[in-house]
């Protein structure tokens, strides 16, 4: 029976911010995972500056070996109007690689790793959690995304009560002729909403990557919306004729939308476990890193007392940091969001200083601190 001070479930930046912090303060930490890393992850792929500054990243030696695109502007718009291009005098995000990025901060955590491992089991024995038989643990961090073991263990039943995000990306490297043949700029992401506002698409061009998906609140009609998406990017010249059509699929929750417990005895929900993304943006990579870093915190000022009283301290963080859960807090009538639409993704002021500052960089919320 092996033995760890903490067994996080989950490799992704929530479990791997998690692990890290742990690992700092000198804690026995092991991180789980079914996949094998690196392992390819749906997502837009891009960060914001706040996620280098909270994990003390330097992003120089980062981009030596992994791609690191800096993003200095913005085209918006409805997918079936004409697009708003917002510029910055700086850098306000970096594009980077799922595939490369999760690889590196968890190889970089000092975890102990066992990839290739799922979750097959786990009980109570006194004070400890027994996992697959094999490891022994006083405490468990769900890390697994939408989809994580942890989750359903704590009760929680998918796709019942839960409205989730669903969405299909792919990022294919493009051949010479392709990266000849494409108009988006690297420097430049591109987001195009769904006339309904319930969804939207994006393109985002990463050196010789490209990167396309699009995601809505509900499932259906998801490809339908999805071709006619890449359709008009293509009619358009934003991208190449005859790109692969390997989309992949993949779900997550926005903040305030999910009932899923965050704390029980001996375990805490970190990241889309938690159900923790940006409910304006759907960006998860920044609300899983510090969610992960404030586990660790309530972890350490537990004092080895895992109760979920004495855990409980980490969901008063998440309130503090990312507002208070209204589950009753919805979208508004389709009629209100195609005016707000009609009236406002045209607008300059709008699409700057709310679309982008606001809601999808959140540059006014402040960094992470130690």
């Amino acid at each position: 029976m092996e033995l760890c001070d903490a067994l996080i479930v989950g490799g992704g930046p929530a479990g791997s911010s998690c692990a890290w912090k742990l690992r700092r303060a000198g804690l026995d930490v092991m991180v789980i995972d079914k996949a094998v890393f690196p392992r390819d992850k749906v997502c837009a792929g891009w960060i914001t500056p706040a996620v280098p500054h909270a994990l003390q990243l330097d992003m120089e030696d980062y981009a030596r070996q992994h791609v690191l695109q800096q993003i200095t502007s913005f085209r918006t718009g409805l997918i079936h109007s004409n697009a708003v291009e917002t510029r910055y005098p700086h850098t306000v995000s970096y594009g980077i690689r799922r595939y490369e990025l999760d690889d590196y901060l968890l190889r970089r955590s000092g975890a102990r790793l066992q990839l290739g491992q799922p979750l097959k089991s786990m009980r109570r024995d006194g004070k400890q959690w027994i996992v697959n038989d094999a490891i022994a643990t006083p405490l468990i961090v769900g890390a697994g995304g939408h989809f994580c073991p942890i989750a359903r263990f704590m009760g929680t039943k998918l796709g019942t009560d839960e409205a989730a995000i669903t969405a299909k990306e792919m990022e294919f490297e493009m051949s010479a002729v392709q990266r000849a043949e494409c108009t988006a700029r690297g420097d430049t992401p591109e987001l195009y909403f769904c006339d309904d506002l319930r969804g939207y698409g994006w393109c985002f061009r990463k050196g010789n990557y490209l990167n396309i998906g699009l995601g809505r609140e509900e499932s259906h009609r998801l490809s339908e919306h999805l071709r006619g998406f890449c359709i008009m990017l293509e009619q358009r010249g934003r991208i190449p004729k005859g790109i692969p059509e390997n989309f992949h699929g993949h779900a997550y929750l926005l903040y305030g939308c999910s009932a899923r417990k965050q704390v029980d005895d001996g375990i805490l929900l970190v990241g889309d476990a938690a159900g923790l993304a940006y409910p304006q943006s759907g960006e998860g990579i920044r609300p899983a890193v510090e969610s992960g870093l404030m586990a660790a915190k309530a972890i350490l000022a537990a004092g080895q007392d895992y109760g979920a009283e004495r855990l409980r301290p980490y969901t008063q963080s998440l309130a503090a940091r990312f507002g208070r859960s209204d589950r009753s807090a919805g979208p508004g009538p389709s009629f209100l969001r195609r005016l707000v639409a009609g009236n406002l993704l045209h607008n300059e002021w709008f699409t700057r200083h709310v679309l982008l500052d606001r809601w999808f960089l959140r540059s006014r919320q402040s960094h992470m601190r130690e």
